[in-house]
């Protein structure tokens, strides 16, 4: 994850968080981040901690929709946080800076070379959170468990090219993630073990068999 301040110094940062009048809010474990800007135009960033994006669907069942860690951005626009069945949930103490919308798209601002360097971190990262996106529907779109978890496996092969990567959330949150059902996603992970695709250590996943993954 890329560092929205990356090549800033503390004065610069200190500079921009006045030009752009931020704020920062830190909430507790389980605390609902949303209620404090649900109703704003705003692009907000994680300082410190984690928190996840969930989806409520008609059955009260949840979909996780983003997991956000230390420099992740989240907003308004991009990850539609403003519907009604949204929630956003502090999985643990969590720092969040929140910058209005309008205050980043002043005209006078790209006069600030510091600015500028911080614009263009951020729309690397929102470029990056776009492709991430699209990665997401390709898991969808899959019909099968086993396919929706082999090409989950495959992105994240992709990233560092390793044989081996952690989950990023729990398993529970896996399943949630790939909107499958739980149980039928532990028999399935199961099968790929016996079957000699994959070893599971805690949340290390080891890609054993080359029919497990695509290589490139």
């Amino acid at each position: 994850m890329k560092n929205p301040f990356k090549g800033l110094s503390q004065i610069q940062i200190d500079k921009l968080y006045r030009l752009l009048s931020v704020n920062i809010y830190n909430f507790k474990k389980d605390d609902e981040i949303l209620l404090t800007i649900k109703n704003d135009n705003i692009i907000a960033i994680i300082l410190e901690g984690s928190a996840q994006i969930v989806n409520i669907d008609y059955n009260g069942n949840e979909i996780l929709v983003e997991h956000l860690i230390k420099d992740s951005v989240f907003g308004t626009n991009m990850s539609l946080i403003n519907d009604e069945n949204c929630n956003i949930l502090a999985i643990e103490p969590t720092s969040v800076l929140v910058i209005d919308y309008k205050r980043i798209m002043k005209a006078e601002n790209i006069k600030y070379k510091y600015f500028n360097i911080f614009f263009s971190n951020l729309f690397d990262i929102i470029s990056s959170k776009y492709r991430e996106t699209n990665k997401r529907i390709q898991i969808l779109e899959k019909k099968q468990i086993r396919d929706k978890l082999l090409e989950y496996f495959n992105l994240e092969y992709r990233k560092s090219r390793l044989n081996y990567f952690y989950l990023p959330f729990s398993f529970k949150e896996l399943a949630d993630y790939l909107a499958i059902n739980r149980s039928a996603m532990f028999r399935e992970i199961k099968s790929l073990k016996e079957e000699g695709f994959i070893d599971v250590n805690g949340r290390k996943i080891t890609l054993l068999n080359e029919k497990s993954i695509s290589f490139f």
